[in-house]
């Protein structure tokens, strides 16, 4: 895996070839291909590792424009205590979504990578592990029976319920209180 290191905007980025980045907004049209100006770094898997003083001269990373986005929205909340003072604000930052196309020399020719076989094997063995679902007509079937068998089972289980004895009636006291002076 070749991935680099790059320079925009004054921050750094991780390149990896055919990922995606998102940078601060750039001024460059949906669809246009650019080049990075300033690489840093070059690795090429574990083996070959370039690294530049400040930047490495003779390497190219290109990238594609996708799309201009917004980021997530980051609310500000200003407060002061017993003056009524309270301001909320929010910001949403500008963003370019990149797609890294090429990472090397110019003129640089690299084999493509064999992916094309192990997508199709994935897409049959899903085809295979798939499971047929009763029709409506053997679903209600077999919700009858599970009914009848819980009625069946539920009529087994019950027994006549004596009445429950009764309690005498308290009397209630026909004896007034007297009042005391």
């Amino acid at each position: 895996m070749r991935f680099a290191i790059v320079e925009s905007g004054g921050k750094q980025y991780r390149a990896v070839e055919g990922a995606t980045i998102d940078v601060d907004r750039l001024s460059h049209e949906v669809g246009k291909t650019f080049d990075f100006e300033r690489v840093l770094l070059m690795a090429d898997g574990d083996d070959a590792v370039m690294v530049g003083t400040p930047a490495i001269d003779g390497i190219k990373v290109s990238a594609t424009v996708i799309e201009h986005i917004k980021g997530p929205k980051v609310v500000s909340f200003k407060y002061r205590p017993k003056k009524r003072i309270r301001v909320k604000g929010g910001h949403r930052q500008q963003y370019t979504r990149l797609m890294i196309d090429f990472i090397g020399k110019p003129g640089e020719e690299r084999k493509a990578k064999k992916e094309a076989k192990p997508a199709v094997e994935k897409a049959e063995a899903k085809e295979e592990v798939k499971v047929e679902k009763p029709s409506a007509e053997q679903g209600r079937s077999e919700a009858k029976a599970k009914k009848e068998a819980t009625a069946s089972s539920s009529k087994e289980k019950k027994t006549e319920k004596k009445a429950p004895a009764k309690k005498p009636v308290s009397k209630s006291s026909t004896t007034k209180k007297t009042e005391k002076k």
